[in-house]
């Protein structure tokens, strides 16, 4: 693409960037505020990080669609800076951090300057979800407390827990106003995703608990005519003149080991959130483009350097506002400068309105916060893939919660090497080849194609030498990744190899991995670690299937039709329906299919909301392709919402005056009626009456259907194929 042409692209997708901003920053905002009040640290620290990290990173940047400002990870990190730094005095503190701020900036910037990027493959998978794990629990301990307006708990972690009953027993003496409130934002956080609008999803969650509060605090003012009875030590301060009020960094106790310890613990985990979340947010990219975190690393450190200077937070790239950034259509880093404008403009327009917002109410946004990142349900998820990854996952957790998050992250990092030599039962496999090239490469000439070869072993202590390799493929290309001479793949290493692989789908090309099949593992998850064994230990090791998979199975033999339980993650045959437009696809699993491969039964995951209201779904759905071309049209259960749809006309309803029970029960929409109507015969309407409501979709090829919000039993998914079947012979018909 020439000069010229980019510059007209860019300039094109100037409004989509813009609106994609704009969403960005009703998250960012309330985010940027309880970031900073859970570190200790003024609220306007975390707005200046969110202002000067997008700013600077889209100016300097080398990702796409990140988003920049202060993140989950360093609250607790600041936090315990502030506290113990200043010896108790929080504003000396305050002061001290900032500088220790400026120098992590400095060693950020070293890091993508020497093309340290690559560092964050050190770190086992189990290892780091323990260690948010413990980010989270920390998060939730402090900020329970203060969402019910209670300001005063100290302590750590631990302590901290121990303390919420006694702050739940005496919230309605002390604050009860200001406690419900936040405690009523924690229930709406937690019913947001329930919520089946799309055009209430239009404003994040945390928006909408800002918009509440200060509509309550207006309410009192002009409706009442008093303040709400909201102590104003549980009220935003923000200083009146920023300029002239802006803090001086404290470089005092640079020739102090608790300052540097500060300054690495700071460096890093906003290295480890950063390449994570931009590693995350290339796999969102429908442009398939991969950044250059080195460049980026950089430009973060630029950032947190002057916002340590300006009186603000670290900068680090965040995944959350990222994906949602995505999910907005963000094409480019202009969307993470709007970002920042719109910050500003908040902040000069509507300061008097952000000082109304209680603390109470930003906590129970980071009590949520606190809770998705250590909820039981990650530690569940990870004890399916392997009773040794959910040890490190506890191991690493408590540790980072007893002693720091540095030596919570070692300890992870050596119980899951110690775990590794237990399993292979070998000490020598892995000191003998830890420096030994393991990966070779090369491009057959006849076929083109790249083949990979690993041997000894492949984990944590040496997956970047694989992926080096591996990212100098073109993911259209077809890889193939042999795994015959090597002895052992930990579950860090199969995450990543699953990661190549829905990237190389996604871009059209095609990456295989071979040479497993006389590896074993304890579950039968795709991520679990794989051993080598003797072949003849292998041939009569049953496949392992859970009980419904069992079913389906006999199930898929009874109809001739063929059963397989693999995991696809690009099904492409049922992306061109309406459904998949407001709901991320994530991938398919327990298929059955027909063999004339117009019928396919199937379980679905799938993600409707975003952010921190994002929910992930497992749903049964049927695809049926049909001989004729009918109609698109979209069939489903009167609602509440279905009538708001049509009322504003984006789904307008197709009544029958002849069939008033199918009109009043059914929601029926299309961008043809009079053809729409010509289909709905009588035997046709009579038979949706006669039986259970599905959502039912047709784009002129074939039909989607789908029931509950959950996984079909055995019984209702017979019920849902005689439906499939009944509904085709009538459009046949019709």
């Amino acid at each position: 693409m020439s000069k010229s042409s980019a510059i007209v692209n860019f300039v094109g997708q100037l409004p989509r960037n813009l609106f994609s901003g704009f969403v960005v920053s009703l998250i960012a905002l309330p985010l940027a505020l309880g970031l900073a009040i859970a570190s200790e640290a003024p609220p306007i620290a975390g707005i200046i990080s969110a202002i000067v990290g997008g700013s600077i990173v889209a100016l300097f940047g080398g990702s796409h669609l990140t988003i920049t400002g202060p993140g989950n990870g360093l609250v607790i990190v600041v936090l315990s800076a502030i506290t113990t730094l200043g010896n108790g005095d929080l504003k000396a503190g305050y002061l001290i951090t900032l500088a220790a701020i400026i120098f992590s900036g400095v060693l950020m910037f070293l890091f993508g300057l020497f093309r340290l990027g690559a560092l964050s493959e050190f770190f086992p998978a189990s290892a780091l979800q323990g260690m948010l794990a413990a980010i989270g629990v920390g998060i939730l301990a402090k900020q329970f407390h203060v969402m019910l307006g209670d300001t005063l708990v100290g302590g750590n972690t631990i302590e901290q827990l121990a303390q919420i009953p006694e702050s739940v027993l005496k919230f309605f003496n002390e604050q009860p106003f200001a406690g419900i409130l936040g405690l009523g934002s924690l229930i709406f956080l937690f019913l947001y995703s329930k919520i089946r609008n799309s055009y209430f999803h239009l404003i994040p969650a945390p928006m909408w608990v800002v918009l509440i509060a200060i509509g309550t605090s207006y309410y009192y003012l002009l409706v009442v005519g008093v303040p709400a009875p909201i102590d104003d030590s549980l009220l935003i301060q923000f200083p009146d003149n920023l300029i002239a009020d802006l803090p001086k960094p404290d470089f005092s106790k640079l020739n102090t080991g608790a300052f540097w310890s500060v300054v690495i613990s700071l460096t890093l985990i906003a290295s480890i959130e950063t390449l994570l979340s931009i590693k995350a947010v290339d796999k969102l990219d429908p442009k398939k483009r991969r950044s250059n975190v080195n460049k980026d690393l950089r430009a973060i450190g630029v950032a947190s350097v002057l916002s340590g200077f300006l009186g603000g937070l670290n900068v680090v790239t965040v995944i959350a506002r990222s994906s949602v950034n995505a999910n907005n259509g963000g094409s480019n880093r202009s969307a993470n400068f709007f970002h920042a404008l719109f910050l500003v403009l908040f902040l000069l327009l509507f300061s008097q309105q952000i000082a109304l917002i209680p603390l109470t109410a930003l906590a129970a946004i980071l009590v949520y916060t606190g809770y998705k990142l250590s909820t039981p349900e990650n530690l569940f998820r990870i004890y399916k893939i392997g009773r040794e990854q959910a040890l490190i996952f506890l191991t690493t957790l408590i540790a980072t919660l007893i002693t720091n998050l540095i030596s919570g992250i070692v300890i992870g990092m050596l119980s899951t090497l110690l775990i590794h030599i237990l399993i292979n039962k070998s000490f020598f496999l892995f000191s003998r080849n830890v420096f030994k090239p393991n990966v070779l490469m090369y491009q057959e000439e006849e076929s083109k194609n790249y083949y990979v070869s690993v041997k000894n072993f492949c984990s944590f202590l040496n997956l970047f030498k694989l992926r080096a390799k591996l990212d100098e493929i073109p993911e259209n290309h077809h890889a193939i990744i042999d795994f015959s001479l090597c002895e052992f793949v930990d579950h860090t290493a199969m995450e990543s190899l699953n990661d190549y692989q829905r990237t190389f789908a996604k871009r059209g090309g095609l990456f295989e991995i071979i040479g497993l099949d006389i590896h074993a593992s304890k579950t039968d998850h795709p991520f679990a670690v794989k051993k080598s064994r003797p072949i003849e230990s292998l041939i009569h090791l049953p496949q392992v299937l859970t009980r419904r998979q069992s079913q389906l199975q006999k199930l898929g033999d009874d109809l001739g039709w063929e059963y397989l339980p693999d995991f696809v993650t690009q099904p492409a045959a049922i992306e061109d329906f309406l459904f998949f437009d407001s709901h991320v696809l994530n991938y398919q699993y327990n298929s059955l299919a027909r063999d004339d491969q117009k019928m396919l039964l199937f379980d679905l995951n799938y993600s409707e909301g975003a952010f921190i209201a994002k929910e992930d779904i497992k749903a049964t759905f049927l695809y049926i392709k049909i001989d004729r071309t009918l109609p698109s049209f979209l069939l489903d259960k009167e609602n509440f919402y279905s009538n708001l749809y049509s009322w504003i006309g984006e789904k307008k309803d197709i009544d029958f005056k002849e069939f008033p029970d199918f009109s009043r029960n059914f929601h029926l929409s299309g961008k043809n009626p009079k053809e729409i109507q010509k289909l709905f015969s009588k035997k046709l309407v009579f038979f949706f009456e006669s039986h259970n409501i599905y959502h039912l979709e047709c784009n002129g090829s074939g039909l989607l259907i789908k029931g509950k919000d959950r996984l079909l039993s055995i019984q209702e998914i017979k019920r849902m194929l005689a439906y499939g079947n009944d509904l085709v012979q009538l459009l046949e018909q019709s």
